[in-house]
């Protein structure tokens, strides 16, 4: 006769072996042309190997019973080595804090299974409490880089909430050994945060894109997603930030924004995703937009298509903070599939798919926001205007 034990470790592992050869598809409810939403999430908390949480040995563990949970998976950093999809997941234990693990796909859309141990990045930072939100950089010279929020208390503040943000800098040759660097500083902001480092040298030096803040939460004076430039990145030093993509009034940006995911190069210009907040009654509203910049000069903003490229629909609106989308990689492949990988209130992980071709047409030919409401409607009238005469004409 089974044991308790022995029921619910093998009912357990039925259900995560079930979840990690499921195969997903296309969710068509959700279609606009632009890229394809999926109909489950490609990495959830259920998706970690047992050994995570459970003790295996029935003897200490006799009802099968959880000792160290995990919470949630999100926010990943997302890159394609030898012909895989790698995802470094922001995975937090039931204990709040968040550490690094490399879940791996042959498809980039399911079967993602987790190594059997996390990241163990190197402990150089005494004050440090959470890492998260890594994004991956395959640079040109050789490395890859990870970037990542260190969290610090603030020492300076009573309030048990204070902290402090930075930018934290590993790199690695294969995702297994990890070398950490200094963190990033930044000499005229006092933390950062979604920070991601460019793919390519600009004018001989590393570049990495900021995010400015005055303080943990609020960006205070900081005026959107910056750009600087260092000489060496093993003491990254930024002396100047340009901001590129400014936080605007009444528009998706407007309480904060940050750089989401390694940008993209194109023919036309640097593709970049991108999230932008909003306050509202039930709180900040996180979603994810576009722009570019131009290949010879990476601050100058060439595009700026209006409104957001992808929100939180339906269950992704539901979750340990709710109403949230948040990117932290993308993939693209030989073959011009673009795949966007993004968090749902973080709490899971989904991909949505489109194509360079489709992504390009996007960026480049959707109008910019007017910026007031009376200018909306004339250029959606004028645009409502210029569909019908073309109807009617072809009818």
């Amino acid at each position: 006769m089974a044991t308790e034990f022995e029921i619910n470790r093998d009912r357990e592992q039925a259900k995560l072996d079930a979840l990690l050869t499921r195969k997903n598809r296309i969710d068509d409810r959700y279609y606009n042309g632009i890229f394809d939403r999926y109909v489950y999430p490609v990495v959830t908390r259920e998706m970690v190997p047992l050994f995570w949480k459970y003790d295996m040995n029935p003897e200490t563990n006799p009802h099968f019973m959880e000792r160290l949970g995990v919470n949630c998976t999100f926010n990943s950093g997302a890159i394609k080595l030898n012909g895989k999809y790698y995802l470094v997941v922001r995975v937090e234990g039931a204990d709040r804090k968040s550490f690094f693990a490399v879940a791996e796909s042959d498809t980039g859309i399911d079967g993602f299974r987790f190594w059997d141990y996390p990241i163990q990045l190197e402990d150089t930072c005494p004050d440090e409490t959470n890492v998260y939100d890594m994004r991956l950089t395959q640079h040109e010279d050789g490395w890859i880089y990870g970037v990542f929020c260190s969290e610090s208390k603030d020492k300076t503040n009573p309030d048990l909430s204070a902290a402090v943000a930075a930018a934290g800098i590993v790199r690695t040759k294969d995702l297994k050994t990890w070398e950490r660097l200094p963190n990033l500083v930044t000499l005229h902001s006092p933390q950062q945060r979604n920070v991601v480092l460019h793919p390519e040298f600009v004018n001989g030096k590393y570049a990495f894109y900021t995010r400015p803040m005055d303080s943990f939460i609020d960006t205070g004076s900081g005026g959107g997603i910056g750009f600087g430039l260092c000489d060496d990145i093993t003491h990254a030093v930024i002396d100047e930030e340009k901001i590129l993509s400014r936080r605007k009034y009444h528009q998706i940006t407007e309480a904060k924004n940050g750089e989401c995911t390694v940008p993209i190069k194109t023919e036309k210009g640097w593709i970049h995703i991108a999230h932008g907040v909003r306050n509202t009654a039930a709180g900040l509203r996180y979603v994810i937009y576009a722009y570019a910049t131009a290949l010879d000069d990476p601050t100058r903003v060439i595009a700026e298509p209006s409104g957001l490229l992808i929100g939180p629909r339906g269950t992704e609106r539901v979750g340990d903070v709710s109403n949230v989308v948040f990117s932290n990689g993308a993939i693209v492949d030989d073959d011009g599939k673009v795949f966007i990988y993004y968090a749902s209130s973080d709490t899971r992980m989904h991909v949505a798919t489109t194509t360079l071709e489709k992504l390009e047409d996007y960026v480049f030919n959707t109008p910019e926001d007017p910026g007031r409401s009376v200018l909306c409607v004339q250029q959606r009238c004028a645009f409502i205007k210029k569909n019908l005469e073309y109807m009617e004409k072809h009818q």
